[in-house]
């Protein structure tokens, strides 16, 4: 409030740098701005974690529906599953920064090699809540102890490879609370989002409240 950045740091900087901008869609879904396909899914949790994108948006996007459809598409992918990876269907999928059986990626749809992380699909909960919780039960029952241990899901697994991540990273499970708890209540984002310098950045950036998704 003191000293606030000027509106033009976020048009000219964060959203005027290349690569913004999308307007393609993929699967059927529309994808506003982002990278092809939406890119990693951690891009979509980490962003949203105390933000609240419901029912808004600026000159780009509305962020709740962006975040919604990058999520879809996520899913859709695995469902097509063009490289042809073991285990990909409509409940086993979720491309993320993880550990894989080769070392550490941000996957997604333009960078897989077969690995699926349970963060990526569960931190979707608030856009995607069926299928998100859709393949956490498909998770938990199928793959049991090798996949679920003392601090819930391990980082990843890539059932070609047969590898189960031994351990968790904190950094990639991280989102799986919050975001949920967004789900159930919203409480992480009404407590973020009651800070009083968050309603004057929105209008200084310009957004717009509107109310165009079933939630």
């Amino acid at each position: 409030p003191t000293y606030p950045m000027p509106a033009s740091s976020y048009h000219n900087g964060w959203a005027g740098v290349g690569g913004y901008y999308n307007g393609n869609s993929y699967y059927g879904y529309p994808i506003w701005v982002g990278p092809a396909y939406g890119g990693p899914l951690f891009f979509k949790h980490y962003s949203t974690l105390g933000f609240d994108p419901r029912y808004k948006r600026d000159a780009y996007t509305n962020y709740f529906e962006n975040a919604r459809n990058i999520s879809l598409v996520d899913q859709a992918y695995c469902i097509d599953n063009p490289g042809g990876y073991a285990g990909y269907d409509e409940f086993s999928w979720g491309l993320t920064a993880s550990f894989n059986p080769w070392g550490y990626s941000a996957h997604s749809p333009t960078n897989d090699n077969g690995t699926i992380a349970p963060t990526a699909a569960l931190s979707a909960m608030p856009y995607t809540p069926d299928e998100s919780i859709a393949a956490l039960r498909h998770l938990y029952d199928l793959y049991g102890a090798s996949l679920w241990g003392t601090y819930g899901f391990r980082d990843a697994f890539n059932l070609g490879a047969s590898w189960f991540a031994p351990g968790y990273i904190a950094i990639d499970e991280g989102p799986i609370a919050p975001m949920i708890e967004n789900h159930r209540t919203g409480r992480c984002w009404q407590l973020f989002m009651s800070n009083p310098e968050i309603a004057g950045m929105m209008r200084a950036i310009g957004f717009d409240y509107e109310v165009d998704y079933d939630s």
